[in-house]
């Protein structure tokens, strides 16, 4: 009793995976659509979870370099998952949503929660601005890239004509080739962008190397299997509760498949290291710009439904005020609980915005 008590806080998530069963039950026993889609996003939480600790022990055997290189490849491996399982059953307006709702999330939810915490307890603290300033810039870069296609689509043709189809692929080519460079950049200057904070010469790893593969593997075909129940219920529960496919990936997609690398970055600001909560909420948002969204374009061909980056109006909108509104809070170096406060507003207007929208 003793030992599971000490597992478990220790790995307070670990709860979590008795809901893995129970959403298995109520699949045999045909359970109401909204209720088994509650009890998937509740069990891909630990999965979500222990796919970042076992990257973390993984890096810990492979060293700084190749180390950081998996953290920015499975940094966001659920979302990944649950868009590529959305892609191939045709619900492509919920994965740019998803896309739209990971960088408003880490950029005003996530560094919003970590300047309160981070305030309240620590008063004004300070990060790297040089560093912010050059995030900050990167991600007006992809924003812009993302909102291009949209804008000249309109005079291109449909959003499936090969033209915009053409554009879009283009556009992810580049936006993969910045990323790889950017990651180039930081191994030849000895950053280490990683989602957790590095292991030091005397920090063991949560597990062996063998023991963090097998969780590697299992945690992420928890995940597929789990998205494949949650997108299977996307239609009945937009139909029930009388909200868009477009709220469900823009706000609760990316909350639950990021949960756990949220916590961390609120954990790390209490902590007073803000420069690694802020690390943490703006390269996450790089990576979904420059990263996830350019691969699952390419992906999308080899499904048979092609996504394009095309983003209506509301996205747009929302995305360029997040950046702009996030650039100019941590453009001087320094936070605290207002400007955390001020990022949280601002997500919940945009929440209650798209929520109202119509279905």
């Amino acid at each position: 009793m003793k030992a599971v008590k000490r597992f478990i806080i220790k790995n307070p998530f670990a709860l979590f995976l008795l809901f893995l069963p129970i959403t298995l039950t109520g699949e045999l026993l045909h359970w109401p659509a909204l209720i088994i889609f509650i009890l998937a996003c509740v069990a891909i939480i630990p999965m979500a979870g222990y796919i970042g600790e076992a990257t973390e022990s993984l890096a810990h055997f492979t060293g700084p370099r190749i180390g950081g290189l998996l953290n920015a490849t499975l940094g966001n491996a659920a979302e990944l998952i649950i868009t590529i399982v959305a892609i191939r059953a045709g619900l492509l307006e919920l994965v740019k949503a998803s896309i739209t709702g990971s960088i408003l999330g880490n950029l005003l939810l996530v560094m919003g929660f970590s300047f309160i915490v981070g305030g309240i307890r620590h008063g004004r603290q300070t990060f790297d601005r040089q560093n912010a300033n050059r995030n900050a810039i990167l991600l007006v870069l992809a924003v812009l890239a993302m909102v291009i296609p949209s804008l000249f689509s309109h005079s291109i043709g449909p959003d499936t004509s090969p033209k915009v189809e053409a554009l879009s692929l283009g556009v992810a080519a580049v936006m993969i080739i910045l990323y790889i460079l950017g990651l180039v950049d930081a191994a030849r200057s000895g950053e280490k962008h990683t989602t957790h904070e590095p292991n030091s010469a005397g920090v063991m790893p949560n597990w062996s190397l063998r023991s963090a593969i097998i969780v590697l593997v299992l945690a992420t075909a928890g995940i597929v299997w789990l998205s494949e129940v949650l997108v299977g219920v996307v239609e009945p529960v937009v139909a029930s509760l009388g909200v868009s496919e477009f709220f469900l990936g823009i706000i609760i997609i990316p909350i639950i498949g990021n949960v756990a690398e949220h916590l961390v970055a609120v954990q790390f600001a209490g902590q007073n290291k803000m420069a690694l909560s802020v690390e943490i909420s703006v390269s996450s948002s790089l990576q979904i710009a420059l990263l996830v969204g350019p691969v699952l374009v390419f992906l999308s061909l080899l499904l048979g439904h092609p996504l394009t980056f095309i983003f209506n109006t509301f996205e747009l909108l929302a995305l360029i005020a997040g950046v702009l509104i996030a650039a100019l809070v941590s453009a001087d170096g320094e936070s605290s609980w207002m400007e955390g406060a001020a990022l949280i507003g601002i997500y919940i207007i945009l929440g209650l915005a798209f929520f109202v929208l119509p279905v």
